[in-house]
């Protein structure tokens, strides 16, 4: 399967995503504003967002299938980062406002007991989206989506919120009335917390940089090939979720270009098949002693 067909994988899981948060969102809303419940309300904001946040998502997907053309000779990959750094934003954005609101509410004392209805939505909500979590957790790892495991983690983060509730809400109902605003207040942490993270990786990627173990490992193969006298320097960054590679080898200087081209090969090949590089521009220099 190519990696087109794989990003079309990505999108049904997207597609969950929305039709979960949108169902949980209206639903939260209103039983929050029935139940009187900051913690719900907080939770059924944090969804709406996912909603705008799994669109983007879905949208990279769709823009990275693009094949490359006159602009863009290493195709449109990038789109699935980008979109995860819009969900970034996007998440960060409502996390600072719902701590803003929860916040004002703690000092101004302002807590009530919300109605029990509201902990068994928040806790129903919790189990929906662990499923969901599960279920792009491995499609994202299946198709090696970075767009589709910020999703996954968002909504594993989004299982937590609603357990945060839950806790909350039923912590009212032993007269802990404060608990309901603080479950908000953590809920809104928490959105903040996924987000930087999402951020971080995102950046990291755009910016061209590369796990530093990973390269370790990847110059460790490539100096397990016979031909090889010694790896003088490998520089690695993401495009989407492709690993682009540059490799520059020594090699026996009496060698001939189709003795060279085929330890090329052979470097490809394994690198293809040990670590799924699939994109690795190698130069070659003669080996002096």
């Amino acid at each position: 399967m190519n990696h087109s067909d794989n990003l079309k994988k990505g999108e049904k899981g997207a597609w969950i995503s929305i039709i979960a948060y949108i169902v949980l969102s209206f639903v939260k809303l209103i039983v929050a504003h029935v139940g009187n419940s900051d913690a719900l309300r907080a939770d059924g904001l944090n969804n709406t967002t996912d909603v705008v946040a799994s669109i983007a998502v879905l949208v990279g997907l769709k823009i990275s299938r693009k094949p490359p053309d006159k602009d863009h000779h290493y195709g449109h990959y990038r789109a699935e980062t980008i979109a995860s750094l819009f969900a970034a934003f996007i998440m960060m954005f409502v996390g600072i406002q719902v701590i803003i609101d929860t916040f004002q509410k703690l000092v101004a004392g302002h807590a009530s007991q919300p109605d029990l209805l509201t902990a068994w939505t928040a806790l129903s909500s919790a189990i929906i989206m662990l499923f969901v979590y599960r279920y792009n957790l491995n499609l994202a790892k299946k198709i090696e989506s970075g767009a589709l495991y910020a999703a996954a983690q968002d909504n594993r983060s989004d299982a937590l919120v609603s357990i945060g509730a839950f806790i909350g809400i039923i912590g009212t109902q032993f007269g802990l009335f404060w608990f309901d605003p603080l479950a908000g207040l953590i809920v809104g942490l928490i959105i903040v917390k996924t987000a930087w993270d999402i951020f971080k990786d995102a950046t990291h990627t755009l910016t061209d940089g590369f796990d530093e173990d990973k390269i370790k490992t990847i110059r460790s193969s490539i100096e397990k090939v016979n031909e090889v006298k010694e790896v003088i320097d490998v520089k690695g960054r993401v495009h989407g979720n492709q690993a682009l590679l540059e490799v520059t080898i020594l090699v026996d200087p009496k060698l001939n270009v189709e003795q060279s081209h085929r330890i090329t090969e052979k470097i490809e090949h394994y690198l293809e098949e040990k670590h799924k590089i699939n994109h690795v521009h190698i130069h070659i220099e003669p080996y002096y002693k």
